[in-house]
């Protein structure tokens, strides 16, 4: 079995993914440098993956530390709530850029399969709806959101000019809102915010009108793409995400009733640059890796809320 390397591996999603890839059998290394990522996450997985504390932006300590070799690469270091991007914005923009070459070059050295997890981020606040992957998007590349859209941007420039110079095979996926257990609860994005205000009977706080939309997919089902666009022969980019669209308001009073709370919707400043929009087109997802969400928003809702119960 391969000898997989997934940088980010101790984040929300990085580790619901460490826990598929140990189930099928890999060897597994995860690099993170904790910055967002929690040790805890991978506790119950400790004796059976290598855990390398590491900046994957420091190419000195890459080469230092990520010994050994690799058959595949999976790119998920990247603070992913605005909350962390915005705290930390030039180590955003660092783990974007000398981050991804650091791993491409490690990629390439090992002939491994390399797989960068970018995001919906890169189309902006979008000008077409759903959004294809042939969408090049509507994008502020100096607003307070840039740090993560932009490095984002300049990581599959990065990850696209590998395939094309030196034939590495790399691929790009583009991933959506994304939701499950072991989110944080200071992670500031809605699901998270929503749930713990309304488990502790605080106001549920909407930006702006709550009119605008988002698309949740349940991690599980985002993990599966993950591992399936990995085994493919596509170098992508693909969407990854749930295509049925739900507005904020409507979220925040549907987690207010799943939790049985009491607490009032309170509206705040919408952030700037916020879309006003988010709904992938997932008929490449479809057509060429056989893939889309299984898990109702509302059963992944539940498995959700019934963690941070746990975790309260």
């Amino acid at each position: 079995m391969p000898r997989s390397l997934v940088a980010g591996g101790a984040g929300f999603v990085g580790s619901h993914l460490v826990e598929a890839l140990v189930a099928s059998g890999r060897t597994v290394v995860v690099a993170d440098n904790y910055c967002t990522g929690r040790p805890e996450n991978l506790a119950h997985l400790a004796h059976q993956i290598e855990m390398v504390d590491v900046d994957i932006s420091d190419t000195a300590a890459v080469n230092e530390k990520l010994t050994g070799h690799f058959d595949e690469i999976f790119n998920l270091a990247c603070p992913a709530s605005p909350i962390d991007y915005l705290r930390l914005p030039i180590q955003t923009m660092m783990v974007g850029s000398m981050g991804v070459k650091n791993t491409v070059d490690l990629a390439l050295a090992n002939k491994a399969r390399y797989l960068l997890a970018s995001t919906s981020e890169v189309y902006g606040d979008p000008e077409v709806h759903p959004q294809p992957e042939t969408y090049v998007g509507h994008v502020n590349p100096i607003g307070p959101r840039s740090v993560y859209d932009e490095a984002k941007r300049f990581g599959e420039a990065m990850v696209a000019s590998y395939h094309r110079e030196f034939g590495l095979d790399a691929k790009i996926i583009r991933i959506f809102n994304t939701f499950g257990p072991r989110m944080r609860v200071e992670d500031g994005r809605a699901i998270p915010n929503f749930i713990h205000q309304a488990l502790e009977g605080l106001p549920i706080t909407v930006a702006g009108d709550g009119a605008q939309t988002r698309s949740i997919c349940y991690v599980t089902d985002l993990v599966a793409g993950i591992v399936a666009m990995m085994e493919s022969d596509s170098q992508g980019p693909i969407n990854l995400g749930n295509p049925e669209e739900i507005s904020m308001l409507e979220l925040a009073e549907w987690i207010r009733d799943l939790t049985d709370s009491g607490s009032e919707i309170a509206y705040i400043p919408r952030p700037v640059d916020d879309p006003q929009i988010r709904k992938p087109d997932i008929s490449e997802a479809k057509r060429v890796l056989g893939w889309e969400p299984l898990t109702s928003a509302e059963t992944g809702l539940k498995h959700t809320i019934a963690d941070f119960r746990l975790h309260a």
